[in-house]
């Protein structure tokens, strides 16, 4: 149950002419009264004989009797109350008894209270109604209306648990303000994917992902085609910034700005400013890779999931406020991976970005210099420039796709653990969108490594399989049935080519994290395997050389397999 509070406003009759009409796509069906302030209060909806006038009139008789000097310039009070789409539809006398203790809890109609204000409830759909109050009693005094939002959602929570309806988490006053009626409106007239006010919390938050200073910051808004407007102290220095949507206009022709703040709490320019004062100079890329052989995508994503796996270790400690900031820097890097990624796994990106973004947001004060790595890892993405689909881009951005979801499923817990169930549910919304966006890149390189483990030599895929039951005898019967069997037996070979100790490679992959609920626990070692032969140092073997460049990259295609095959001794 939602109980929405809009906007107040002057014209009593304009809102029951909405509410009663036939909706901005005729989507009002059968508009009638379920309840008002007197049971007797006529009906346009059902009563032909009875005007939207007269109704009118009834609501504003209260105002009306005050002197125009006394009379508020906003009277009419609006609140839309809507149920969860998978509640049962319930009757007009249930709606009714909610209509009632609505206007009771939020102080327009306290119960018992015979001088209270005038209301009516309309519904003109199943799932939802309308309630028009006029904000002067009958005794000419004010309602008392502190804290109404917050008084409606407490009585909301009440209702669903009375009527069997689903249980909404309280908000936690931490979410950005939702889009309003109008914006949504303007939204279908613009032919816009999302409301302006949306569109502009995605492009600060890209903006923000890695910027190391206001001037980067608001280079990058400029770069994404945003309007800014900037509020200057005589000194030179930026107090505040406002933004808008090029096209996106009120009815003066004048542009529609929104301030950082208004887009969501942590966007202001105060908070913003915190970020970038704690942020260290962002050096250059460190030699985990050689130079020579990994480009500068490839590079700048293996820091993120390295930087990304240290973050885990956060997530499960008992530093809450090391953790939150974390959570920052997991968003920056989703906003950056999603601003360099091309094709269809940039939209998934973008939504897991968008979902995850309010997962960044609670009470829990963060200790901006926890998010450092993160930040500098976003940086070192935006600035290194997209990724191909292909070849090591690819095998680089499905390595630090693989870690995020684990990030993001550890927010989810995180959360959780700790009551906060709004954000949790986007976690857990943000990686579903992961998951999609990891599945779609992988599919090649995965491909690639099992054209590879498929054409390796009898005694090598049986050495290997051996292997995997020394170092993880529990689940060697289970790898061994899954179609990424192949895929693990190419990464172990490419690893023992490499130097290294392929029994202890594998068993670290595996400590990393339970494989009881990854869906393939091959592909999840895969990319475990992948992540340690860069960053940890091989064993001495004479007579074995590393490989030069990528090792995904030598079967990024069907034919460098079997080269590479061909090429290898035999073992």
């Amino acid at each position: 149950m939602i109980p929405s509070i809009h906007k107040r406003g002057s014209e009593t009759i304009g809102l029951i002419r909405y509410l009663y009409g036939p909706g901005t796509h005729e989507e009002h069906v059968d508009p009638h009264l379920v309840a008002a302030y007197d049971p007797l209060t006529p009906d346009p909806g059902r009563d032909s004989h009875t005007t939207y006038k007269q109704l009118q009139h009834l609501l504003d008789q209260p105002v009306d009797a005050l002197p125009k000097s006394r009379r508020p310039n906003k009277h009419v009070w609006h609140i839309s109350v809507r149920a969860s789409p998978e509640d049962p539809i319930l009757c007009d006398e249930d709606w009714a008894a909610i209509a009632r203790r609505t206007v009771a809890a939020t102080g327009i109609a306290p119960e018992g209270d015979e001088a209270a204000c005038r209301w009516a409830a309309v519904r003109h759909a199943d799932d939802h109604i309308h309630i028009i109050a006029t904000l002067v009693r009958d005794d000419g005094r004010r309602p008392r209306l502190h804290n109404e939002a917050r008084r409606a959602q407490a009585e909301a929570r009440r209702i669903e648990a009375d009527y069997g309806l689903r249980r909404i988490a309280p908000g936690d006053g931490t979410a950005a303000k939702r889009p309003t009626t109008a914006e949504r409106h303007k939204e279908e007239r613009l032919d816009q994917e999302a409301t302006s006010r949306e569109l502009l919390r995605g492009h600060v938050h890209r903006a923000l992902a890695g910027a190391v200073d206001e001037t980067e910051f608001f280079d990058r808004l400029t770069a994404e085609g945003v309007r800014i407007k900037k509020r200057v102290a005589p000194s030179g220095d930026v107090l505040g910034y406002s933004v808008a949507m090029v096209g996106d206009r009120n009815k003066d022709n004048e542009p529609v700005w929104f301030s950082g703040s208004k887009l969501a709490p942590d966007l202001s320019q105060p908070r913003i400013r915190k970020r970038f004062a704690t942020t260290p100079d962002m050096p250059e890329l460190p030699t985990v890779l050689d130079r020579s052989a990994a480009s500068a995508p490839v590079r700048a994503r293996h820091l993120a999931a390295e930087t990304a796996g240290s973050a885990l270790a956060s997530l499960a400690s008992d530093d809450d406020s090391a953790a939150a900031a974390q959570l920052v820097g997991v968003g920056e890097v989703l906003d950056a991976l999603a601003q360099t990624s091309l094709g269809p796994t940039q939209a998934e990106l973008r939504n897991a970005a968008r979902h995850f973004e309010r997962a960044t947001r609670s009470h829990i004060r963060a200790k901006n210099e926890e998010m450092h790595a993160l930040r500098r890892a976003a940086h070192q993405i935006v600035h290194s420039g997209p990724a191909r689909g292909r070849g090591p881009d690819g095998a680089a951005t499905v390595l630090v796709l693989d870690i995020m979801v684990l990030a993001v499923i550890a927010a989810a817990r995180w959360h959780a653990a700790r009551g906060h169930a709004h954000q949790a549910e986007a976690a857990q919304q943000a990686a579903d969108h992961l998951r999609t966006a990891y599945q779609a890149t992988a599919a090649g390189p995965l491909a690639a490594l099992r054209a590879y483990g498929q054409h390796l030599p009898a005694p090598s895929r049986s050495r290997h399989a051996a292997t995997m039951r020394a170092a993880l005898p529990h689940l060697a019967d289970r790898l061994q049935a899954e179609s990424g069997r192949d895929a693990l037996t190419a990464v172990l070979d490419q690893a023992e080519r490499a130097g290294h100790d392929t029994v202890a490679l594998l068993a670290k992959a595996a400590s990393q994290r339970e494989l009881g609920s990854a869906e393939s626990i091959s592909d999840v070692l895969v990319w475990r395997l992948h992540h340690l032969g860069y960053i940890t140092r091989p064993a001495s073997a004479p007579g074995l050389k590393r490989p030069r460049g990528n090792p995904v990259a030598a079967s990024a295609t069907a034919a460098a397999t079997h080269q590479e095959v061909r090429r290898s001794p035999r073992r």
